[in-house]
């Protein structure tokens, strides 16, 4: 855990704690849930910058912890991560209201919570992580785009090496151009928050992932799919792809427009 996200985690404990002493130790759990979801679902450029200090915090999936209604379904990289957070929190400040009698555990170390706190649990609403907010990209060249440009500049060399199924040689070179590790994605997202906001969108093998792929992965299918589609329409600018009858572009039976990540 990096020192900006233990910061974080103290802070929700200290704020917990004196809520509870200010206000009564009726509804612990509620409180809890509370300050949680109040103080950890972050803007994008602060949740960005705490991934960068703990880029393993991509390897999150879902589970079952999505509790903003808009996110359940189809749930994007913020609220994963956030959620993941937010479950890692309530679960100590759980600890804390045990140790403080605040809350009770039954012969198997169980929390118990009372009925009325857990049917009083409001909806959560965090935040819409496809929303800029404040942010203002750098001036430059961004390290994405650094990225896709040495892939285009691979893809080109090897069109112009001889014959080629172009769509195959695009898969083939995004491969060898992805970015897919913790370590890797985290300065992306720094650089353009906005990569919170994707979504799985069944860009990835569903049986490789048992349907809940990591938050860092679905960031990969993405820009894997866009680093695609890029190599494609420079084949097509440079001949190396036909077009029919109605100006579509040829490709083989065996393509696929929307390649998935395995």
């Amino acid at each position: 855990m990096s020192r900006r996200l233990a910061d974080l985690l103290e802070k929700v404990r200290l704020e917990y704690v004196q809520v509870m002493v200010d206000h009564g130790e009726g509804t612990p759990y509620l409180t809890a849930h509370q300050v949680c979801n109040t103080r950890l679902w972050l803007p994008g450029v602060e949740l960005a910058a705490l991934i960068e200090d703990d880029p393993k915090l991509l390897s999150a999936r879902a589970g079952d912890l999505i509790d903003d209604d808009r996110e359940r379904s189809n749930p994007c990289v913020g609220a994963i991560v956030t959620s993941n957070i937010v479950a890692a929190a309530l679960e100590g400040l759980l600890a804390v209201a045990v140790n403080r009698n605040w809350l009770d555990v039954d012969s198997d170390g169980r929390v118990l919570v009372d009925a009325h706190e857990l049917d009083s649990v409001p909806s959560v609403s965090g935040i819409d992580y496809t929303e800029a907010g404040d942010f203002v990209p750098e001036r430059g060249r961004s390290h994405l785009s650094n990225i896709f440009h040495q892939a285009e500049n691979a893809y080109m060399e090897r069109l112009e090496e001889g014959p080629h199924d172009a769509y195959q040689l695009a898969l083939m070179v995004a491969s060898d151009h992805a970015v897919f590790t913790p370590d890797e994605l985290a300065p992306l997202l720094v650089e353009n928050p906005l990569l919170l906001g994707l979504r799985g969108d069944d860009l990835l093998d569903e049986e490789l992932f048992e349907g809940d792929p990591p938050a860092g992965m679905i960031i990969s299918a993405h820009l894997t799919e866009m680093l695609v589609q890029q190599l494609l329409d420079r084949a097509l600018e440079v001949g190396a792809i036909g077009h029919d009858g109605e100006g579509q572009p040829i490709l083989s039976e065996t393509e696929e427009d929307n390649p998935t990540v395995h």
